[in-house]
């Protein structure tokens, strides 16, 4: 099961909380790897500890800009030694994620940049409120192509259009947020599938959060390492 990413998502502010996930989640069975989003990273504590993290992890900013700002902020994280994932919207368009890649390039050769597609705590009627026209499918087909365009090195989309960018893009690196052991509320999530069947779809990694962070930890993550062995 090594070969399986899990990421598992640190989504609190709370310094002994994240200490605690990181620790808790730790197993020999699964690559379980920390992401870290706005909460974390704006927090008081947050970036200081960051910095000063000895393992591999995911910052998930979901960068969006115009191509010089959006420059200026991946440059600030170059201090981040073991950073090895940042995220960026797609939505950025074609020349932001161009210069992006390149300034991560420069940073860490190892850096990787994954595009988010569309949040999955949208579904299509979220999407024609804020005018989008096309089906959630081809708009995360159409943002691959993006993707691919730009050089950028995998996409973030849920487990239910990961079949369909699996049966075009073969080697592609694909993450999907969204999961749910089974039984498991899906809170705010629209689009959600459990972990076994997200590797089903052929993806490269998942990211759980509130299936592994609520309750008992340690628990949770034997739940996620049975249900995986099934």
């Amino acid at each position: 099961m090594k070969n399986k990413i899990i990421f598992v998502a640190c989504d609190t502010s709370n310094l002994s909380e994240i200490k605690k996930i990181i620790k808790q989640t730790q197993t020999n069975k699964l690559k379980i790897i920390p992401k870290f989003g706005l909460q974390f990273f704006y927090s008081k504590n947050g970036r200081k500890f960051l910095e000063n993290y000895k393992k591999d992890f995911w910052l998930d900013l979901k960068i969006k800009d115009i191509p010089k700002t959006a420059l200026s902020a991946v440059d600030s994280l170059k201090d981040l030694k073991k950073c090895k994932y940042i995220t960026v919207h797609t939505t950025g368009g074609l020349e932001m994620l161009k210069a992006i890649k390149k300034k991560a390039k420069s940073i860490n050769k190892d850096l990787k940049v994954l595009g988010v597609t569309i949040l999955t705590s949208l579904n299509n009627k979220s999407l024609k409120q804020i005018g989008y026209t096309k089906s959630l499918e081809k708009l995360v087909l159409k943002q691959t192509v993006l993707i691919k365009q730009s050089g950028c090195d995998g996409i973030i989309c849920s487990a239910h259009e990961a079949k369909l960018i699996r049966r075009k893009f073969k080697k592609l690196f694909i993450i999907t947020p969204g999961i749910r052991l089974p039984g498991d509320s899906a809170n705010d999530q629209s689009r959600v599938m459990t972990p076994r069947d997200a590797f089903k779809n052929k993806v490269s990694g998942i990211v759980i959060g509130r299936s592994l962070t609520n309750g008992n930890i340690r628990n949770n993550t034997q739940r996620l390492i049975d249900h995986l062995n099934k």
